[in-house]
């Protein structure tokens, strides 16, 4: 079976076949492996921190090191790879110092925040940790097939733990073995217009079989992440700024420009809610998550209870944390002929049995995909929240903050990107399962001449 976009044998037309530059053969992930460092030794000092990041951690003494840094420019760095690389590094060292004493930094010095804010401009991202920068720009292969869960390492971490590489890699994985159906889903979306039943059909249920895939892979997470390691060790270098005043950022972080320049900044943390890959996933099949969002805001959440004229909906803000050229992607497929309302109106027929049929299969495949993050989720967030900590805390961050004060005592958790953590994650499921049932309540027996 394919496992890159350029193995994939399918037929576009030009409007469709213009997308494709936009991502990589391999997705939403990079055509090669990120650098593993700058090549000029100009932005050696920031390297250095970054070798020896989990070590000033543990010590608690990242910001003394950041103190001594000075402001460098980016004018030495020439590639996108280069580009990339640098805001990886700056994403680590960001959050480092944000979290990284007994009380979050309010402060982000001009060390970091000037060229951070150049690297993001750049790159169309937020000056914050993203899942771009976690992620996809943060891994090594040994075997060069991105897909091989166990070739696939990650370059850095804020804990030094295997555990860490392990919860990174799995998401690469995850992008990895997704990324064939891509122009398949685009080849679907081109047949809506001649009638095509059979090709939409049949990439419906690849679609369906892919998802099925990768879904098995998040049970591999115990494999070699511990959940108490996760909790405690990684997840609260993961938050952001936004909606973390029980964490100590009440304000966010000001991002200090130098010479009395500067701006306070609320943004979300890094979360695989920022994959381009599912949120593709979500356009081709037609999943409305209006509910997801309502039901934030009714919970004291981070989203509108109505999107007013104008207003980004929490799904359309999230895209505004990935890659410009992966933004610009799901907006045009977005525009282009919706496969739901193609389902919808097809005309009573046999064909169109086996294109709802395919539909719901591929919606649950990937509500069930979604169930199985949330139990997920619930093994590394939810329970070890409720489990005493394995030291006595001695830093306030998302971790500590979120612990569970006693037994039938009940805390809002917090996820790393902002939002309600748990009630966000079942309410978008149920979108997904929901959008199957609608097609299914349409279904009317077929009288057979």
């Amino acid at each position: 079976m394919p496992s890159r976009i350029s193995e994939t044998q399918v037929s576009l037309s030009g409007g469709i076949l213009d997308l494709l530059p936009l991502v990589s053969r391999n997705g939403f992930l990079p055509d090669k492996e990120p650098l593993k460092r700058l090549p000029d030794i100009y932005y050696e000092p920031w390297e250095q921190i970054l070798d020896h990041l989990p070590i000033l951690l543990r010590e608690k003494i990242i910001r003394n090191e950041v103190g001594k840094l000075e402001v460098l420019a980016t004018a030495g760095l020439n590639t996108e790879r280069e580009w990339q690389r640098a805001y990886m590094i700056l994403c680590f060292l960001t959050h480092g110092y944000i979290w990284g004493g007994d009380t979050p930094s309010e402060v982000l010095p001009p060390a970091i925040t000037v060229p951070f804010l150049t690297v993001s401009d750049h790159l169309g991202l937020p000056p914050i940790a993203t899942y771009a920068a976690l992620n996809l720009w943060n891994f090594s292969s040994t075997s060069g097939d991105f897909t091989d869960l166990d070739s696939l390492r990650t370059l850095h971490t804020f804990s030094g733990t295997e555990d860490e590489c392990w919860f990174f890699v799995l998401s690469i994985a995850i992008e990895a073995g997704g990324a064939r159906i891509i122009p398949i889903m685009l080849q679907a979306i081109d047949a809506i217009k001649h009638d095509d039943y059979e090709t939409v059909t049949r990439a419906l249920s690849d679609m369906a079989t892919c998802i099925r895939q990768l879904t098995p892979l998040l049970d591999r997470m115990s494999e070699k992440c511990d959940p108490m390691v996760f909790y405690h060790q990684l997840r609260p270098f993961l938050a952001g700024t936004k909606n973390m005043a029980a964490a100590g950022l009440p304000n966010g972080v000001f991002y200090d420009e130098g010479s009395g320049v500067g701006k306070w900044r609320q943004l979300r943390g890094g979360s695989n809610g920022q994959s381009s890959l599912i949120q593709f996933y979500d356009l081709v099949l037609g999943i409305d998550h209006t509910s997801a969002s309502n039901h934030h805001a009714q919970k004291g959440g981070n989203a509108p209870p109505k999107t007013a004229p104008g207003e980004l909906s929490f799904y359309e803000e999230i895209r505004l944390y990935m890659p410009g050229q992966h933004r610009d992607f799901l907006a045009r497929v977005s525009r282009m002929d919706k496969i739901q309302d193609f389902v919808y109106s097809a005309p009573t027929s046999p064909a169109q049995q086996r294109l709802h049929q395919s539909y719901q299969e591929a919606t649950k495949a990937l509500g069930d995909f979604r169930q199985a993050h949330m139990q997920m989720v619930t093994r590394y967030v939810v329970v070890p929240s409720r489990k005493p900590a394995p030291s006595p805390p001695s830093a306030v961050n998302l971790a500590t903050t979120s612990m569970q004060p006693k037994k039938g005592a009940s805390k809002k958790l917090t996820g790393t990107g902002g939002t309600d953590l748990i009630p966000f994650l079942r309410a978008a499921r149920d979108d997904t399962y929901g959008a199957g049932l609608v097609v299914a309540s349409q279904d009317v027996p077929i009288i057979k001449l």
